[in-house]
C-alpha cells in the first residue's frame, strides 16, 4: 500500500497446452525388439509405469500469487463495504467529507482505514470495523497550515463524490471496492482525482482507476495480476 497524496498513509492464465492423444506402433529393424501394438510378450504395463511423468504436489494457493491469495482471504470477510465505512466515519466527524478508505487487517479481524476532512482541510483518520461497522475515536492528522490549505483546495475542486467515483469504476470492472482516495491526478495537469481499486472475485486481481473528480472521466487504469 502507499502513502496518500494528502499526506495520510492509506494504502491488484494458465495456458492450457493442447492434449495429444495417440497410439504409435513401430517395428524395429532386424534383431530389434517389437514394441507398441500387438506385443503380447513384453511387460507393457511396467513400461507405461516407468514412462509416466511424475506429478508435482499441488501448491497451497493453487495458481494464485501471494497478493491474490491475501485478497481472496480478506475481501469476503468484510461484511461492511467501503460506502458504509465512509458513512460511519463521516458520522464520527460532523460536517466532514470522505477522503479515503482502504480495507486492511486480517481475515479474522478486517477493518477499514478511512480518512475524512472538514472544509478547512482538517483531516481525521477513523478506523471502522469491517464486520460490525462500528467506528473508533477519530484521530486528528497533520496540523501543518500548508497541508490543510492544499487539502481544502482539493475538497473545493472535487464535485464528484467518493460513491460516484466508485460507481464509475465498478461499471467498468465488476467487483469489490477495496481502496478509494482523493488526491492530485498522476495523469492530468492540476487535476483532482479519485483513485479507486476494484478486486474481481473470479481471479482476485485488482484493477486501479484514476477518475477525474470534476467530471468522472477515467484518466487511466491498471490491472494488477500479481
Amino acid at each position: 500500500m502507499d502513502t496518500n497524496r494528502s499526506g495520510v498513509v492509506i494504502r491488484c492464465g494458465r495456458p492450457a497446452g493442447p492434449r495429444a492423444i495417440g497410439l504409435v506402433c513401430a517395428v524395429a529393424a532386424a534383431g530389434a525388439l517389437l514394441s507398441g501394438c500387438g506385443n503380447s510378450g513384453n511387460d507393457t504395463g511396467s513400461a507405461q509405469k516407468r514412462a509416466a511423468p511424475a506429478t508435482a504436489p499441488a501448491s497451497p494457493t493453487g495458481s494464485l500469487s501471494a497478493d491474490q491469495a491475501q485478497r481472496k482471504a480478506l475481501v469476503p470477510q468484510a461484511k461492511v463495504d467501503y460506502g458504509q465505512a465512509l458513512k460511519a466515519a463521516i458520522a464520527a466527524v460532523p460536517s466532514s467529507e470522505a477522503i479515503a478508505a482502504e480495507l486492511k487487517g486480517t481475515p479474522a479481524s478486517p477493518y477499514w482505514d478511512t480518512v475524512v476532512a472538514t472544509t478547512d482541510g482538517t483531516a481525521y483518520a477513523v478506523r471502522v470495523d469491517a464486520v460490525s461497522g462500528k467506528s473508533q475515536k477519530p484521530q486528528p492528522q497533520s496540523d501543518d497550515p500548508d497541508d490543510k490549505q492544499e487539502l481544502a483546495g482539493r475538497l473545493d475542486k472535487a464535485t464528484v463524490t467518493a460513491q460516484q467515483a466508485a460507481q464509475t469504476a465498478t461499471e467498468k470492472t465488476k467487483g469489490t471496492v477495496t481502496t478509494i482516495e482523493l488526491g492530485d491526478a498522476d495523469h492530468g495537469n492540476d487535476t483532482v482525482a479519485w483513485t479507486v481499486g476494484v478486486v474481481t472475485t473470479d481471479d482476485w486481481n485488482e484493477t486501479t482507476y484514476e477518475i477525474d473528480a470534476t467530471n468522472r472521466k477515467v484518466l487511466w487504469m491498471h490491472v494488477d495480476q500479481d
